[in-house]
């Protein structure tokens, strides 16, 4: 029997409150670091604490209220004036709030916290009474190896120490294990060294009037793929219930709820004229209303699909909140002084893809704190500000979001990339030498590619930024780079807004009709024979002085051409562009991707049903491009015209 048998509604409860004022609580305080005489910061820190407190008291979860109750003091202390806030105390009070949110992890076991560390209370005490905090031992020196194969980097480890969370696949009942040892500044506590992984309770953002609905996958959607931020429940049963939970402003609700009345009405109409035609009654009058109800119809339908994708759309702040903490830990433990700026946090996105884009953004967050900013000491020889900006915003571009993390620090030398490329194995001198400037920058993207000549536990096994563009494609997004020497560098991440509904362009080869992802697309041209030249012995098109090369779709999914290409469509994937040879197009349409069961053929992302009921396969052109099939894809220009002679 777990220890809060019979209390699982309240646990819940606090966890859902709680978890989100903690997540506050630590936002303010790197803000607080920056305004420490700030009394309005201060108050509502020491509220939410108190808050926190209350309730693990009702609870009867004494390990947890005397941990609140001393830091609250603190906090106390300081807003009274009887204390300074210093980065040594502040790392004691992230310490901390890192405990507590161990403690919920527990909590979310339906176990009982342990008390917290000795250290910790130790230091708390000794920040109490005015001493400064007892000195860390040194941590140990950056390991020197080669590169792991580790699917997981060391600083993930850091990160869910650093912010409560847990890798995905943790077990139901962790066991809390010792975070990897931090290059840490004499004379203050490293937060790792108090605050040991564990899962972190379901945070939210959510308006005040909430309605909490249970989010079923429907046939097409796409399931969440598990993540750093999944959160765990109360029990195994409510584990499933848990993560399968959004919070909605009963707003939409009510949107969708009027919407259904409306089309229930429509529906009743439709009945109607079915039994007035049925019987013979076939005049002007009630075609002309049957008609006008069926396009009623599908306005309601349009409205109500639309309404209903709000019901999953979230604000990424949720998102966004983790990441000021983490940056302020990691610069510390580097030497670095880096505020992050965060804007656009109200901007929605799809649930499902909020939860798998946390990883790809620990990744930037951490590179740009980590490679992209200098110390302190090489920005003023730099002549720059002593502090480092790191940028992260997101904006909403039609059906789009565009996510971007920018750092004001010494950018890439693409020369540098390619050496180092070329010395782990990665490409050869031939493919560096015909490298452009842009694609010098996609060397980072490479499995096992890293600047670091040292591992530590923060970075150097080059197994980062490969995750990241994984990731963003698996949402159907592209990433792109930007960097000057000297200024800085630019991520940009562009992402649909929800994957339930897939915009695509339906084109045909060999009679069979193929969905193509819309946002790859930048136009269609006519495939002419004066228009094409040979480059190198392929096919290739100029189009407004840019040279594209020639890809036969028909080939990329290994099919014998039957006729000559009649268009090419104009492909932009992260890398590069290029022409897709087609027979034909059918036009624009936004589908619902069925998923195939049991089978995942290579190239395929799923199904979906066409307007006549026939079947259209939906393309991963990006699994496409990358198969063994892609180089035998190119045209050949011999091939190419003797076949457009022919016809």
């Amino acid at each position: 029997m777990s220890d809060f048998s019979g209390m699982e509604d309240l646990l819940q409860d606090f966890l859902t409150e709680s978890s989100e004022l903690l997540s506050d609580v630590d936002n303010k305080l790197v803000e607080l670091e920056k305004r420490p005489d700030d009394k309005h910061l201060l108050n509502d820190i020491f509220r939410g604490f108190h808050t926190i407190k209350g309730g693990a008291g009702f609870l009867n979860v004494d390990a947890l209220v005397n941990l609140c109750h001393r830091t609250e003091n603190l906090f106390d202390k300081l807003r009274n004036m009887e204390l300074r806030l210093n980065p040594e105390l502040m790392d004691v009070i992230l310490a901390a709030t890192g405990v507590v949110r161990e403690m919920f992890g527990a909590l979310a076991q339906a176990r009982t916290p342990q008390p917290a560390s000795s250290v910790l209370l130790a230091q708390l005490d000794a920040a109490l009474e005015g001493r400064p905090p007892v000195a860390a031992a040194p941590a140990p020196a950056p390991v020197v190896s080669s590169p792991s194969n580790s699917s997981e980097p060391d600083w993930t480890a850091l990160y869910h120490a650093l912010v409560g969370g847990s890798p995905a696949a943790a077990a139901p009942a962790p066991v809390a294990r010792p975070a990897a040892p931090v290059p840490t500044p004499a004379a203050t506590v490293p937060v790792a060294a108090v605050a040991k992984p564990s899962p972190p309770v379901q945070q939210s953002t959510a308006p005040l009037t909430p309605a909490v609905v249970t989010r079923t996958e429907e046939p097409g959607l796409r399931p969440a793929a598990p993540s750093a931020s999944a959160k765990p429940a109360v029990s195994s049963q409510q584990l499933s219930s848990q993560e399968t939970t959004i919070r909605i402003d009963t707003n939409r609700l009510d949107q969708v709820l009027n919407l259904s009345g409306e089309i229930g009405l429509t529906k009743n109409r439709l009945t109607t004229l079915r039994s007035d035609i049925l019987s013979g009654k076939t005049d002007a009058a009630t075609l002309k209303a049957l008609d006008e109800a069926i396009g009623q119809l599908d306005l309601l339908v349009s409205d109500l699909q639309n309404a209903v994708m709000k019901t999953r759309m979230q604000p990424i702040g949720r998102l966004f909140q983790k990441y000021p903490r983490l940056a302020r830990d990691l610069a510390r433990q580097l030497g670095k002084d880096v505020e992050l700026v965060i804007t656009g946090e109200e901007t929605e996105l799809d649930k499902t893809m909020l939860e798998d884009l946390n990883d790809p953004l620990v990744h930037l967050v951490r590179n740009a704190v980590d490679h992209g900013v200098e110390t302190v000491e090489e920005r003023i020889a730099a002549g720059k500000p002593p502090k480092s900006i790191v940028q992260l915003s997101a904006t909403q571009v039609g059906d789009h979001i565009l996510i971007e993390i920018a750092d004001d620090g010494k950018g890439m030398r693409p020369d540098v990339l390619r050496r180092k490329a070329i010395e782990k194995g990665l490409i050869d001198l031939e493919a560096a030498n015909s490298m452009d400037d842009k694609q010098s920058l996609q060397l980072v993207f490479m499995p096992g590619f890293s600047t670091k000549d040292q591992i530590s536990s923060i970075s150097g096994r080059g197994v980062g930024m490969d995750v990241v563009k994984t990731n963003i494609l698996k949402l159907n997004g592209r990433i792109d780079i930007q960097s000057v020497v000297g200024e800085g560098t630019r991520f940009t991440i562009s992402l649909p807004l929800t994957l339930a509904i897939l915009p695509v362009l339906v084109v045909k080869v060999c009679n069979q009709p193929f969905a193509v992802p819309l946002a790859m697309v930048r136009e269609i041209i006519p495939i002419r024979l004066d228009q094409v030249q040979e480059v190198s012995g392929r096919a290739t098109i100029v189009v407004r002085d840019e040279i594209l090369s020639v890809r036969s779709l028909a080939g990329l999914i290994g099919w014998e051409e039957t006729q000559p290409p009649q268009f090419g469509v104009l492909m932009q994937t992260t890398e590069y562009s290029f022409i897709l040879a087609i027979d034909s197009f059918i036009g624009r349409d936004d589908v619902v991707i069925k998923p195939l069961q049991n089978i995942r053929p290579k190239g395929i992302a799923g199904a979906t049903l066409s307007g006549d009921g026939s079947v259209v396969l939906v393309l991963d052109m990006e699994s496409l491009l990358d198969s063994s099939q892609a180089e035998n894809s190119a045209i050949r220009t011999s091939r190419l015209l003797e076949s457009m002679s022919k016809h």
